[in-house]
């Protein structure tokens, strides 16, 4: 497998298990950014593994994903500004659910 995936999927598999542990520990906003972080991690990877690239920023990848992988789009765009407001507000459990579970959809579709 090449090195770019795999770097990919360590750095999914940490940002991701770092999430479960804050969620188990109540703290919500950690534990969104690091989901949303996986997620876009993810997102970088299924676009790699459909286009061997990686999108350079966040508008890369909303772009790319809008054009060609609306799928995948949905799960980040519904995310996105929870995740910014996890800078300046407090979020819930219900909030770091719907990550987590958006999180474990797209691992189950890359298969990792």
């Amino acid at each position: 497998m090449d090195n770019i995936a795999l770097e990919l999927k360590e750095n999914i598999r940490e940002f991701y298990s770092s999430a479960l542990k804050a969620e188990q520990e109540r703290k919500y906003n950690v534990a969104v950014t690091l989901f949303f972080k996986a997620l876009a991690l993810l997102s970088d990877l299924y676009i790699f593994e459909k286009e061997n690239k990686i999108p350079n920023s966040h508008s890369d990848r909303f772009r790319i994903l809008d054009s060609k992988y609306p799928e995948i789009y949905k799960i980040l765009d519904k995310n996105f500004s929870f995740y910014q407001d996890s800078y300046r507000i407090k979020l819930n459990k219900e909030i770091c659910e719907v990550f987590r579970n958006d999180a474990e959809q797209l691992i189950k579709l890359l298969k990792i």
